[in-house]
């Protein structure tokens, strides 16, 4: 398959996909993130939105809220959820809004999907224009020194009559700008099984680089990654919540 194949061809499942994620509590996080850091503003931008979940969220909030993507089955579903929302067909390295904007953000490590560090930094810039003095952008990231390739989280769901059970793990090789993201989804029925694999190309940096990539643009922030609580990043951890604020 090729790299956005999977996300494609199962769109119709991508929320069961990711059904054990706590959307509620990652948007709640981030908004008190931007309470605390922001300049008080409400129009709010997700980046890789997927089918949306986030944007309902920040609308529930009192956000004018807006999503992109790149791909439109997606985007569809988001529109479905959200049809207050607008969203949009793009490619988060290079954005563009009508109107800036408080709050973007972007979950679920999706900032790594930017194809190479040139890419990523193209993002950054997109965002810092797209902002408002004092807005915020905010994302999950894990550095590429920390990831263990023999690690997967695994979870079931039910649906239909099927047993689906979903695995993904990151893959380093321990050098280059390049990791990747492994998915299998096996679908079992009572009369066939179906196994679908994946490897999303993704973008590898490490926090010192990714700090310095965004210190021409923004006042950074980073936190631990729990969304049940706001607390400083340990310096140790290779998972973090960067909160960056245009300056």
């Amino acid at each position: 398959m090729s790299a956005n194949a999977l996300y494609t061809d199962l769109s119709d499942y991508y929320d069961l996909m990711c059904a054990d994620i706590d959307y509620q509590a990652q948007s709640s996080s981030i908004h008190r993130l931007h309470q605390i850091f922001g300049n008080k503003g409400n129009t709010h931008l997700d980046l890789a939105c997927g089918t949306g979940p986030h944007v309902r969220h920040f609308i529930n909030y009192g956000y004018q809220s807006s999503g992109l993507d790149i791909n439109q089955p997606m985007l569809d579903r988001a529109t479905i959820r959200c049809p207050e929302a607008q969203f949009s067909l793009q490619n988060m390295s290079e954005f563009v809004v009508t109107e800036q904007l408080d709050l973007i953000t972007c979950f679920l490590y999706s900032i790594h999907y930017c194809d190479g560090i040139d890419k990523l930094k193209e993002c950054i810039v997109s965002a810092h224009k797209a902002l408002k003095d004092g807005g915020i952008f905010c994302f999950n990231v894990v550095d590429k020194n920390k990831i263990d390739s023999d690690s997967f989280v695994e979870h079931t769901a039910e649906n239909e009559n099927s047993l689906f059970t979903f695995r993904s793990g990151w893959s380093y090789s321990g050098s280059g700008e390049k990791q990747s993201l492994k998915l299998s989804i096996t679908k079992v029925t009572a009369d066939d099984t179906l196994v679908w694999h994946d490897e999303h190309p993704m973008v590898a940096l490490g926090f010192a680089e990714l700090k310095e990539a965004l210190k021409p643009y923004f006042e950074i922030h980073v936190f631990a990654h729990d969304y049940e609580k706001i607390t400083a990043w340990d310096e140790r951890s290779g998972n973090a919540i960067f909160a960056c604020v245009k300056i």
